[in-house]
């Protein structure tokens, strides 16, 4: 019972073509589950299938559906919904571009709103009746440590993030009895094309060096160093497994300490 084995336990992860989405489909596998991945691009989504291990005779596959489009979720949700039952959601999109909230208009928040909550809450009531029928469930979220420490320059992603840490705590309370947990990872600092587009950002509007602002952000992780998308994909693991069936209505920072609170 209290083991990380997944074998016979099927995933859908979201945003699953690269990044952290990819990692962790790749750590499901390598513990036994079937994954299904979704994303948008069906090149890279060909691409991040063949990464997968196999050893234990799993056959994924992967759904296109563009996040931007809630509709085209729910309708790749709900075919495979159909064919199979889903033990483990990861919901994980894109996050929000950056910039501050005093400049963001309203359809920026719409949006994001959309994208992220409207998605995630389409994707796991679509799953959840499985999931109660097997008498077992995962869903986690990955969100950002924002949910804490609002972060600077990231107005309209602050706000979503908090939404949606809001919207699974309450998830959690109501679908704890029937063997389900409902968890957020909130990962900091990471080497993924959304930092590399923070950093980008920083420069064009702060005038520095890629490597000062580099440096700047550094200087605010005790770790001193960024985060990889292996060890983000090893906290999604460990709560997709068996093993963490007591962790619940939780957000976990996997950040090298830089969230300032307890």
């Amino acid at each position: 019972m209290f083991s990380l084995d997944l074998t016979g336990k099927s995933a859908l992860i979201a945003g699953s073509s690269q990044g952290i989405g990819l990692a962790a489909a790749q750590a499901l596998a390598d513990l036994g589950a079937t994954c299904f991945l979704i994303a948008r691009n069906e090149e890279r989504l060909q691409k991040a299938l063949s990464t997968l291990d196999t050893s234990k005779n799993q056959q994924h596959r992967y759904l296109v559906a563009d996040f931007s489009k809630p509709q085209e979720v729910r309708a790749s949700a709900e075919k495979l919904a159909s064919e199979t039952i889903i033990h483990i959601l990861v919901n994980n999109t894109g996050g929000p571009a950056a910039g501050s909230i005093s400049d963001a208009i309203p359809e920026a928040f719409q949006s994001a709103f959309e994208q992220h909550l409207i998605c995630n809450h389409l994707l796991t009531t679509t799953l959840v009746a499985g999931m109660k029928k097997a008498g077992y469930g995962r869903v986690i979220n990955v969100i950002s440590t924002s949910v804490k420490v609002p972060l600077k320059n990231l107005g309209v992603s602050n706000t979503i993030r908090g939404a949606v840490a809001s919207w699974a705590k309450t998830f959690a309370n109501e679908l704890a009895s029937y063997g389900i947990t409902v968890n957020n990872v909130l990962p900091g600092a990471t080497s993924t094309a959304r930092l590399e587009n923070i950093i980008s950002n920083k420069v064009k509007k702060t005038g520095i060096t890629e490597d000062a602002a580099t440096e700047e952000m550094l200087s605010e992780i005790p770790a001193k160093r960024f985060g990889k998308p292996e060890e983000i994909a090893a906290m999604i693991a460990f709560l997709a497994s068996p093993l963490a069936g007591y962790v619940n209505g939780t957000s976990i920072p996997v950040d090298g300490g830089r969230t300032g609170c307890l």
